[in-house]
């Protein structure tokens, strides 16, 4: 049976103004991550906007993934952040979560 690729969380409400960064229990998906990257796109036409809206680097502490900090959303804009991994049993796993930027 396959792992649901979307995170259970998700859709998430984040403000115009607010820098968050999320966290990922990476359990369901075979924990251990290693090999991280984590990406940040808009819109349906899934336009890259991690570099301009993640800032920092991804950690990871034991089976939890922190994102970089995702910032400087527009209102009403739905985004998708992608978050890929390498988990214990060598499998690659890319899971996401949707974020709807309000004011």
């Amino acid at each position: 049976m396959a792992i649901e690729r979307e995170i259970i969380e998700s859709p998430v409400e984040q403000g115009a103004d607010e820098e968050v960064a999320y966290s990922l229990t990476t359990t369901p998906w075979g924990g251990t991550p290693t090999s991280v990257a984590v990406k940040l796109y808009e819109g349906t036409e899934r336009t890259d906007r991690t570099a301009t809206m993640l800032s920092g680097s991804a950690s990871v502490a034991s089976d939890v993934i922190t994102t970089p900090t995702v910032t400087g959303l527009t209102v009403d804009k739905q985004y998708r952040l992608e978050i890929k991994f390498t988990e214990a049993s060598g499998n690659v796993v890319e899971p996401y979560l949707i974020i709807n930027c309000e004011y």
